[in-house]
């Protein structure tokens, strides 16, 4: 039987996008930048975007890194930090210099696609936004330089001002010029660790200790000599005050306690590959522990059809050299050349160093200690799957807990983000998703690389209604629309009344109304 269309249907009626590029490379990082260069000296036409700087408010919510509110006010000036972006980084002059559409402090919130079963939009687009409005963008080419972002995890004390992570502690120091602290603790002794005294030393910031709960040192050590790592010894917790952090307390191997003075603690032990867009995008996300945890199974190259991962986003860690090296690789596929993905070479099992820290740290910390701070959702709830405290709890959700849910099953992040809000705050989980994912594999005695993962959805970024207030729709959009969220059991399209198939909807499927 053939069935007329459906003018009830979404399909047709989506606007084009606002703009349309031959390239468009989101991040403007080394790879970032290598790729939008190799596109432009290609002839290509590129936009080039990245969400740096980014707004003082959005900073201040942990977004897209974990700023732990240790910026100065320079973040109240986009003008003064563009500037000094562009000091810090030499290569975007020169991507001015090439003719590229560089855009700084644009987000790229969405990415939609045509997918199997789904025709509606009359291409594939990427949704944008800054301080003022949001927008769409066509594409033939898409390259995700979207970098990492930072790996949290709690313990007693780090909900206060002066926590914060390794890469926002680089961005505030290397890129911004903006970092309010003056003595730090570092946790964490991989190379990103060690990297990060480094770069304190260097710009006058006292490293008043680097901790490690191993008994090894982790990264390469030969390379930063005159950096002493506090081996085997456990973070206690982070005490402060009105201003935030002013000391911690820290056991050595022995036991004993000691006290060291800092007005910042930075979590070095890893960063997390920044997938959100892929992943809303309709990428497959596998688990490799020596990429850093979710990542594409492709990792360096086309992850979707016309979109191309580079950088730290695939799991790459390493030199900038490294980035920039990959970056070329990659656009010489993208541009339809020769070229050879060098593959990763990364031994080291990131996933059961976070849990080596994660369970130390749940050692010293009380079950009270929030896991999610936006939603208020404490280590005990979570594992009671319980709502946050500024929920009422009836009598029948005590009975609740993740032993409970366990017994239908292995453990499911979006079903416990639901029960107990953990991850549905301002940050979308961006200081607590790898947390609680490594809680709930410990609480069902899996390998952190069996631990369930939440998933992305747009927006990936945080919106204010006001930037998205000003998104338009065709005409022909406001017919039917009282249908796009019918229930298939519940109704019957209007494509099959008065056909056979409406007594079918009825018989089979159980549709009772007409519309």
């Amino acid at each position: 039987m053939t069935r007329k269309h459906d003018s009830h249907a979404i399909d047709g009626k989506i606007a084009a996008p606002d703009e349309a590029h031959d390239v468009i490379v989101v991040g403007a990082g080394p790879a970032g930048l290598t790729a939008a260069l190799e596109a432009a000296r290609a002839g290509r036409q590129v936009l080039l975007i990245d969400e740096h700087p980014v707004a003082a408010a959005l900073a201040g919510s942990d977004v897209p890194l974990w700023f732990g509110g240790r910026a100065t006010a320079a973040l109240q000036a986009p003008e003064r930090l563009i500037e000094t972006l562009v000091e810090t980084e030499p290569l975007i002059a020169e991507a001015f210099e090439a003719g590229i559409d560089v855009r700084l402090g644009v987000t790229a919130w969405g990415l939609w696609r045509n997918r199997d079963g789904s025709a509606a939009l009359p291409e594939a687009m990427l949704g944008l936004a800054d301080g003022q409005r949001s927008w769409t963008a066509g594409y033939r080419t898409l390259v995700l330089a979207t970098g990492a972002r930072d790996c949290a995890l709690h313990f007693a004390g780090w909900d206060q001002p002066g926590v914060m992570g390794a890469l926002a502690f680089h961005t505030l120091v290397a890129r911004y010029d903006a970092f309010a602290g003056t003595r730090v603790v570092i946790l964490g002794s991989g190379d990103l660790a060690l990297e990060t005294a480094a770069l304190a030393r260097s710009r006058g910031i006292a490293v008043a200790a680097v901790i490690e709960v191993r008994a090894t040192v982790q990264g390469d050590a030969a390379h930063h000599p005159d950096i002493a790592v506090l081996t085997g010894h456990r973070l206690l917790r982070a005490e402060g005050g009105i201003d935030g952090v002013e000391r911690v307390v820290v056991a050595s191997p022995d036991g004993a306690e000691s006290t060291i003075a800092c007005d910042t603690v930075i979590l070095a032990i890893d960063a997390v590959p920044a997938i959100e867009l892929a992943e809303v995008g309709g990428s497959a996300v596998i688990t490799d522990p020596q990429r850093g945890g979710a990542v594409t199974p492709v990792g360096a190259g086309e992850v979707l059809p016309g979109v191309w991962l580079v950088g730290a986003a695939t799991g790459l860690i390493g030199s900038r050299a490294l980035a920039e090296a990959q970056a070329r690789a990659v656009m010489a596929q993208a541009l339809g050349q020769v070229g050879e993905v060098a593959p990763l070479d990364q031994p080291f099992d990131r996933m059961a160093y976070r849990a080596d820290w994660l369970r130390a740290l749940v050692a010293t910390s009380p079950d009270t200690t929030m896991v999610c701070q936006c939603e208020e959702v404490s280590r005990a709830d979570l594992i009671g799957v319980q709502p946050p405290g500024y929920l009422p709890r009836p009598e029948r959700l005590c009975a609740r807990s993740l032993g409970t849910l366990l017994e239908d099953g292995p453990p499911d992040a979006e079903q416990v983000k639901r029960l107990t809000r953990a991850g549905m705050g301002v940050c979308q989980g961006r200081r607590c998703r790898e947390q609680v994912s490594l809680l709930l594999a410990m609480a069902a005695n899996l390998p952190p690389k069996s631990a369930p993962r939440g998933n992305w959805r747009v927006p990936v970024r945080p919106l204010p209604l006001a930037v998205m207030a000003d998104r338009d729709h065709a005409a022909a959009m406001d017919e039917g629309w009282d249908v796009w969220f019918g229930i298939d059991t519940q109704w019957i399209p209007y494509r099959d009344i008065g056909t056979p198939e409406e007594a079918r909807h009825m018989a089979e499927l159980g549709g009772n109304m007409h519309l």
